[in-house]
Order: structure tokens, then C-alpha cells, then sequence
């Protein structure tokens, strides 16, 4: 019996049965049954193929970690044969072919404890060592070290052949020690020769106490402190020992060590930091907290990372050096240095400072290593929009972390249901943001509503998170309300400028902070205002698009394809779909998918007009919809969608109104001018006991109690002239 070197059980072996994968087996058997699946080994890499790397985990034993077992693609393993790998022995087959599997901890100290595996059973590491020595050498070691023996024999023989003699020798270290001090501090070296002792051997020792000694008294260069080097230096230093002063932004623990993310003024790398397996190294050190860091620099599955050696927190005048100088590089950075818009436009030049402060508060969370989240409309234009910020930040992102994965990390889009960033996403994002906080060490993110959130529905949403510190800003086109300026950090909405809102889209201004964000990306950028419209784009956009390749065509069906893509899993971001549909498709994808958008569209818009009723009401033409009746809930196009087609198709020179009327719910489009929170205090005054109550603002829509349905929607078609401009 013996005891589990991790818990102290008593057990038959080192290890207990529930601490086997917590320890590092050496394996120094001869077969591959002699294995113990479930357990991890040290092994080295031999080789790649097609499907997985070949590990070999002894002298004669080698297993296949498969592609499918990985963490990562195959492509990106950084590995070289002869590289030392740890991995886990899943099964080993009667045909004598071991299946490997991946381990998340890559080096010895990841582990609790380290055995060797003999094939028969497992002993530490020094007893196994020790058992080698006491059980005698084999017939050809013995031979081998005769051999040695008999070598050094004959080299000291020619060795002594060449010694000048003892007198001579013990003259010339007199006269060297009368050059470098006293004789009574010398080592008697001359009576040593002369009794057969090596004057070489005393000489070495006499000279490593020296230098023992002066080592004491004064540092030597390796000794002195190391200078401080930069993030972004870090990356030709592979193999080094630095020097770190920044920001912790980040604390996550693994199974093995502790990951502290770190910032300074150019950038943030991982740093890995080692206690114990799954133990929490440095448990002071908190997120915010400002710390001179040291440690070698190495590369993690491709991913620069520090080793962390030590680790201090600063404070006083060390801390405030580093806290100005991580302010001032955000200052200098942030804030976009030159301003150009992409093209002449009123609504967006009515908003300048607002756009710029968005464009510096996206850079800014970019460099304080905050996760930006984007809320966008689950529309063509919502979507449009969130891509543009999108295509800005992501290289960033790549560019100021070091983990090659950054951007999924530090970047999210979230489509809404509908333009109101309510309590239900508000509560979503709080939860999401503080799991992220205590699970992984994130920081808190910065919430960007597009094409959304520019209402007072919205403003409980923005209390919520205000609550918790975390911060949000608004691009909108739509009419918003002046609660909103108050509710976030910046609002973006060319209405509150006083500013005509008719030809303005979510994306021609959320491209416009793009573009300033990163002006890399201004290129790629040029087409999307032109792709959000509808219809009557402004000119100044068309002729953008047209120089960046795309004709009116072009943009249609991408425009199509983001609308009818946007409706399936409209709560997903499908970030590598709306990019390839918007920048990385030479016309093929978007056409195929437009052209289901145009067939599903133009069934739904027939069966609509077939069921359609048109009114005059004092000189106002109203075409009436039953929704509840007369659409498929659960089929493309939504409601809202359907309604704006049908309007676009159906209006004619004068006044026009298209009402669409649901169980609960109305919704108005109209040719002229119309607010729908008049429209909606109207129809509450003829039917108090409706419940009416206005979601969205001036561009929203009704909602109502499905059993006062009929008073509603009467209560409507007597209400429009009174508030039709």
C-alpha cells in the first residue's frame, strides 16, 4: 500500500483513481497495452498527416492525436517534430493503435504531480532514478565506463606530460600573487603542487570564491533591473525575460494557471501564470489594478503569451506614472485626428461632434480592452450598419491583442427584436456582462445601439446598465426623443440636431463613424449607405457605390439578400455570411439569395392585395390590411416588412395610408408626414378601455388589448386627418 501523492489516500500505487488526470505520467514501458487510458503523458511530436499529428509517448510506442481532438485547426498547431507535447491517452486498440487526445495544460508545472509509468506500475521520479543506480549497471555500462575510465586515465597522463614543473609553477603564482594582493591572502598553492595536489583545480577554486565573492558585493549586469519594454515589442523577444508595467484588464482561471490580461499603451497580451493546477496565483491582484510585471516571453498554441515569473502591484507616485502614461497614449489615439465624411450630407454633418464621440469611444474601448457589444435592428439597415462598425474594429482588435481568437472575444454583434432596447435586452446584457466579469475577468463592455434605442421605451434599459457602470451610445435616424440625450453617453441622432431625417439611414451614419474609427477601412465602407436605401438614395451615395464597383443592381441585391438573411435566426449575428454578402462576394451569393428574397416577397404581396380594402376618408385614400388574417406569421416577409412593400407599391398621387391592423397590434405608413404618438393619443381618447399605448416613438407602432380590435381600428381611420401633416 502507499499513499496518493495529491490527496494522501491510502492507495496500491502513487495515485489515487479520481487524481489520475491531474498528474503527468513519463512512460517507461515497451507496449502500447502497457498504457492506462484516462491518463495524460509527456510524449514528443513525430510527425504530421493529413488527419491528426503522430505523438510518440516512449522509446517504442507512438499514438495519433486526431484533427477532431484539437482545440484549434491542425494548420495553426505551432509544433515541430521532437517538440515536447502533453496529451491524454483515450483508448488503446486491440490492433495495438493508440488514440490520443488533447490536453489544455502544455507543461509540467500545469500538472499536480509527475510518476513514472514503468508498464507495471507507477514510481516517482526519483525512486525510479535511485532503483537505476542500486541495481547495478548492466555488462555493457560497466564496460562503457571502464572504457571512460581507462580515456581519462590517458588524458591526465598527457596532461601531467605537459605541466612544467612544480617549482616553476609555484614561482610564477607567487609573482602573480604579489601583482593582485597581499601573499598572506593567497591559497598555498606552491606547497600543494609540490605534495601532488593540481595546481589547475586549487586555481579554480580560488578563482570561483573570488568571483563569489564579488558577485556579493557588486551586481553584475544580469543582476540589474530589467528595463521596461512595450506590448508591442514583445513579439521579436520570444524566449527572453521582460519587463512589463501596464493595466490588468482581464483574470481568467484555467485548469492549470491563472491568465492575467495585461495592457500598457501599445497593446495586451496574456500573461500565464503558474500556483498550482486549477489555484488562483496572485490572489490579490484584481482587475484595474496597475502592476509591474516580469516574465519570458513565448508563443502558446501561435498566441504570444508571458510566463509569468513575478508579478507586483504599484501604487504612489509608480502607479500614477503608469496610469498617465495608459491616458495619455488614449488621448493621443482615441480621438480621430482628421475629419472626413464620406460624402456631402446634411443629416450627418448636423451631427459631426456626435459622430466623432462615437468614433472615440469605439477606439477608446478598443484600447482599454473592453468587449464592445453592438445592438443593432434585426433589418436590411440594422444589419448594414452593425457590419460597418464591424469591419472597422475587428482590425483593430487583431492589432492591440495578442491572442489570435481576440476578436471573438472582444467584439459582438446582437441583433434586437424591433427598434426598442428594452428591459428583456437591457437584463440579457446585464447578465451576459457580469457572467463574463466573474467567470472569465472580463471588463465591462460598451453597449452600441444602431438603428436602434433612440426612444424613451429605451431609456429603463439604460438605467439598468448604467447601474452597473457600464456604458452606451446611440446611432439612430429615426425620430428620437430628448430623454435619450441624457440616458446614454452619446446620441447620435440627426433629429435632435433639428435636422431633416427623411433621407438618412442607420448606416449613412454609422458608416461615418466607422470610416473614423479606422480609416484603414474607408474603402471597403463606400458602397453601404447606398446598399440601406430603399429607395431614393442620395445621389452623393450612388455615385460612392458606383466607384467602388457597385451598380444600382448590385446594390439591390444586397440590400435583398441582408433583409431576407436578417429574418432567419434574427437573433444570431451571422457574421461571416453578412460580411461575404456586403464585401467579399463577386455578385454569385448575393444574386442567388436575392432572388429568393424577390420569389418569398411577391407570393406574400399577392395574397395581400387579393385581401386588401381601400377607404376614402376626407379626402385621404387608407388601404386596410388584416394582418392577423391575411399574412403568414411565421413566413418571410415580417409584418412591418410587408406593409413598407405594399405601401411602396400601392400609393398613389395623393394622399396615401396603408393600415395594417393585427390582433394587438397597428401599424401606418403614410405618404405624408405622420406622428404616430399623435395618432396613437387619438385613438386612446375614442377608446379609453384599449390599453393603447405607442412603442417606437414617432416612427413606431400601436400596440392595443386584442378585444377592442374594432374600436381600435376605427378609431384610426377617424384619427388620420387630424394628424396627417
Amino acid at each position: 500500500m502507499g499513499n496518493c501523492i495529491i490527496c494522501g489516500t491510502s492507495v496500491d500505487g502513487k495515485i489515487c483513481e479520481s487524481h489520475e488526470e491531474d498528474a503527468v505520467f513519463e512512460f517507461r514501458g515497451s507496449s502500447p497495452s502497457q498504457l492506462t487510458p484516462g491518463r495524460y503523458y509527456r510524449g514528443t511530436v513525430d510527425g504530421y498527416a493529413d488527419f491528426g499529428v503522430f505523438v510518440d509517448v516512449g522509446d517504442h510506442v507512438t499514438g495519433l492525436l486526431h484533427r477532431s481532438e484539437l482545440d484549434q485547426r491542425l494548420e495553426s498547431l505551432d509544433w515541430e517534430p521532437g517538440d515536447e507535447v502533453y496529451v491524454q491517452v483515450l483508448d488503446v486498440r486491440d490492433n495495438g493503435n493508440v488514440d490520443l487526445g488533447w490536453s489544455i495544460r502544455q507543461r509540467e508545472r500545469e500538472f499536480r504531480g509527475k510518476l513514472i509509468d514503468t508498464g507495471d506500475s507507477e514510481v516517482l521520479p526519483e525512486e525510479f532514478d535511485d532503483g537505476t543506480e542500486e541495481s547495478g549497471a548492466s555488462e555493457s555500462d560497466e564496460s562503457d565506463e571502464s572504457d571512460d575510465q581507462s580515456q581519462a586515465q590517458s588524458q591526465a597522463q598527457e596532461s601531467d606530460a605537459e605541466q612544467p614543473s612544480p617549482d616553476v609553477e609555484a614561482g610564477e603564482l607567487q609573482a602573480a600573487a604579489d601583482d593582485t594582493g597581499p601573499a598572506d591572502e593567497q591559497p598555498a598553492t606552491a606547497s600543494a603542487t609540490a605534495a601532488g595536489g593540481t595546481v589547475a583545480a586549487e586555481s579554480a577554486t580560488a578563482s570561483t570564491a573570488a568571483t563569489d565573492d564579488a558577485a556579493d558585493a557588486e551586481p553584475t549586469a544580469e543582476d540589474a533591473p530589467l528595463k521596461r519594454t512595450t506590448i508591442d515589442a514583445i513579439d521579436n523577444q520570444v524566449g527572453s525575460v521582460v519587463h512589463l508595467e501596464g493595466e490588468i484588464t482581464g483574470i481568467r482561471q484555467t485548469s492549470g494557471p491563472t491568465v492575467f490580461e495585461l495592457r500598457d499603451e501599445t497593446g495586451t497580451v496574456e500573461c500565464a501564470a503558474f500556483e498550482e493546477a486549477g489555484v488562483r496565483a496572485y490572489p490579490a491582484v484584481e482587475i484595474d489594478d496597475v502592476v509591474a510585471l516580469e516574465g519570458e516571453v513565448e508563443r502558446h498554441h501561435g498566441d504570444l503569451q508571458i510566463e509569468t515569473e513575478s508579478l507586483e502591484v504599484l501604487d504612489g507616485e509608480d502607479r500614477e506614472a503608469v496610469v498617465d502614461r495608459l491616458e495619455s497614449a488614449i488621448e493621443r489615439e482615441a480621438r480621430p485626428t482628421e475629419i472626413e465624411f464620406l460624402a456631402d450630407h446634411d443629416a450627418v454633418t448636423a451631427v459631426e461632434d456626435e459622430l466623432l464621440d462615437a468614433a472615440t469611444a469605439v477606439r477608446r474601448a478598443v484600447m482599454e480592452a473592453r468587449p464592445i457589444v453592438v445592438r443593432h435592428g434585426a433589418t436590411a439597415d440594422g444589419y448594414v450598419a452593425g457590419a460597418a462598425i464591424e469591419r472597422a474594429v475587428l482590425p483593430l482588435i487583431r492589432e492591440k491583442h495578442t491572442r489570435e481568437d481576440a476578436e471573438y472575444h472582444y467584439f459582438e454583434r446582437r441583433p434586437l427584436d424591433g427598434r426598442v432596447y428594452g428591459m428583456d435586452a437591457a437584463t440579457d446584457d446585464v447578465t451576459s456582462m457580469l457572467e463574463a466579469r466573474d467567470r472569465h475577468g472580463e471588463q465591462l463592455p460598451l453597449i452600441v445601439l444602431v438603428d436602434a434605442g433612440a426612444t424613451e421605451e429605451s431609456v429603463d434599459g439604460y438605467e439598468l446598465l448604467d447601474l452597473y457602470d457600464a456604458e452606451a451610445l446611440v446611432i439612430d435616424d429615426s425620430r428620437a426623443d430628448a430623454e435619450i440625450a441624457d440616458a446614454v453617453s452619446v446620441a447620435a441622432a440627426p433629429s435632435l440636431a433639428g435636422a431633416d431625417v427623411s433621407d438618412v439611414t442607420s448606416t449613412a451614419l454609422a458608416a461615418n463613424v466607422a470610416a473614423h474609427v479606422n480609416g484603414d477601412v474607408r474603402d471597403d465602407l463606400r458602397h453601404l449607405p447606398a446598399v440601406s436605401y430603399w429607395e431614393n438614395a442620395p445621389e452623393a451615395y450612388l455615385e460612392l457605390a458606383t466607384e467602388a464597383g457597385y451598380d444600382e443592381t448590385a446594390l439591390s441585391e444586397r440590400r435583398e439578400a441582408v433583409a431576407l438573411e436578417a429574418y432567419y435566426q434574427s437573433y444570431k449575428d451571422k457574421r461571416e455570411l453578412v460580411a461575404d454578402l456586403l464585401f467579399d462576394d463577386d455578385g454569385d451569393l448575393a444574386a442567388h439569395v436575392s432572388e429568393q428574397f424577390r420569389a418569398k416577397l411577391d407570393t406574400e404581396l399577392e395574397t395581400a392585395r387579393e385581401n386588401l380594402t381601400t377607404e376614402e376618408v376626407d379626402g385621404i385614400t387608407v388601404a386596410v390590411l388584416d394582418t392577423s388574417a391575411f399574412t403568414h406569421r411565421y413566413n418571410f416577409p415580417t409584418t412591418t416588412m410587408l406593409l413598407d412593400e405594399l405601401h411602396r407599391r400601392q400609393r398613389d398621387e395623393g394622399p396615401f395610408v396603408t393600415l395594417g391592423v393585427g390582433d394587438d397590434e397597428l401599424h401606418v405608413r403614410a405618404t405624408e408626414s405622420l406622428n404616430v404618438r399623435d395618432l396613437g393619443a387619438a385613438i386612446e381618447a375614442a377608446a379609453p378601455e384599449a390599453g393603447v399605448r405607442v412603442v417606437g416613438g414617432e416612427d413606431g407602432h400601436i400596440e392595443f388589448l386584442p378585444g377592442e380590435r374594432a374600436a381600435v381600428r376605427d378609431a384610426a381611420l377617424e384619427a388620420l386627418d387630424e394628424t396627417l401633416a
